[in-house]
């Protein structure tokens, strides 16, 4: 029993090291801060946003995500009213209000791992010229990290692999640094992820320890205006780790008055993404399906993934500090 604990114990890291460490999303346009620290409170809303994604739908052992996310911009509390010599009343706010505040919490199944933790961050928000902002986040990121052994039979009850770290799960702090520039037309950002390589010490010598591999995410998006309140968006994502095996996203979508999305992209790895999604007063809703261009999409009924949102604080008053536009 002892050997075949190790191997299977040599499969996980095998998989944790060159398939999917991290949650994977294909809505990440909708919810930047996902993926980057920087993003909380940038675009100067309150928001709370909850993602359900389902991968491989029919297959057992799939990926399976859930993350819920809250985000917002620290308001100028104190306004001065202010007249002007045309005598036009003017709300001039004491503070500079450049701090976003950002925190979710997920929940990860990836066959037999387990990852269930947090994310807090702060995020300082800068004018470089009047329409075109730069911010910088750093998040702090703790998971508790553990393997499912019910999926496991073992005909010894001693089995040693049973009571081991593995079994009774280790928590793994972590890092997260991101740079983002948010412009009416364009947004581009940055982002380094796990930056401490955190180790997990998994019991004995056999096991050694499993670094975890920082990963790095590249994207941005350009908006060409159309007639009619129409946009058509180009947009990019690029993933890779520290063992440089790159992920691009790459698509367009097209916005109607703000208020309807409907867009199509090819992943490299091996996918095609539809996402729809449509808004109603302060209410995001958002799904995509995913089309995996590989074998294992004939056992499975493809990818599903949910987002709804919530967006607070469209309020020229109230948000004086940011230059809507």
């Amino acid at each position: 029993m002892r050997r075949l604990a190790f191997i299977i114990l040599l499969l996980l890291v095998s998989k944790l090291t060159f398939g999917q460490q991290l949650p994977l999303y294909s809505q990440y346009l909708y919810n930047k801060y996902l993926i980057n620290p920087a993003v909380a409170g940038s675009d100067g809303y309150t928001s709370v946003s909850l993602t359900a994604r389902e991968q491989w739908v029919g297959y057992s052992g799939a990926p399976r995500t859930f993350s819920f996310s809250w985000q917002t911009r620290v308001l100028k509390k104190s306004f001065i009213l202010k007249q002007t010599k045309v005598k036009r009343e003017v709300f001039r706010p004491k503070s500079d209000g450049k701090v976003g505040l950002g925190a979710y919490v997920f929940s990860d199944r990836n066959g037999l791992v387990q990852r269930t933790g947090f994310q807090i961050a702060y995020a300082y928000h800068m004018w470089l010229q009047r329409s075109t902002q730069l911010s910088f986040g750093l998040g702090f990121t703790g998971y508790y990290y553990k393997i499912d052994e019910k999926q496991i039979n073992f005909e010894d009850p001693n089995e040693p692999w049973l009571n081991d770290n593995l079994r009774r799960g280790v928590f793994v702090p972590d890092l997260t640094f991101g740079a983002y520039i948010l412009n009416p037309k364009f947004t581009f950002g940055f982002s380094a992820d796990q930056l401490s390589e955190a180790a997990a010490k998994f019991g004995g010598p056999a096991y050694k320890d499993l670094t975890v591999d920082r990963q790095y995410y590249l994207f941005g998006s350009y908006d060409i205006s159309l007639a009619n309140n129409t946009i058509i968006q180009p947009s990019f994502l690029l993933k890779m780790s520290e063992q440089l095996k790159p992920q691009l996203d790459i698509g367009a979508t097209y916005i109607f008055n703000q208020a309807f999305w409907a867009g199509l992209a090819y992943r490299t790895s091996g996918a095609l993404i539809a996402n729809i999604g449509l808004k109603y007063q302060n209410i995001f809703f958002g799904y995509a399906f995913d089309y995996t261009l590989q074998e294992i999409q004939t056992i499975t009924y493809g990818t599903h993934e949910i987002t709804v949102a919530l967006k607070f604080g469209d309020n020229s008053r109230r948000y004086r500090w940011l230059d809507r536009y």
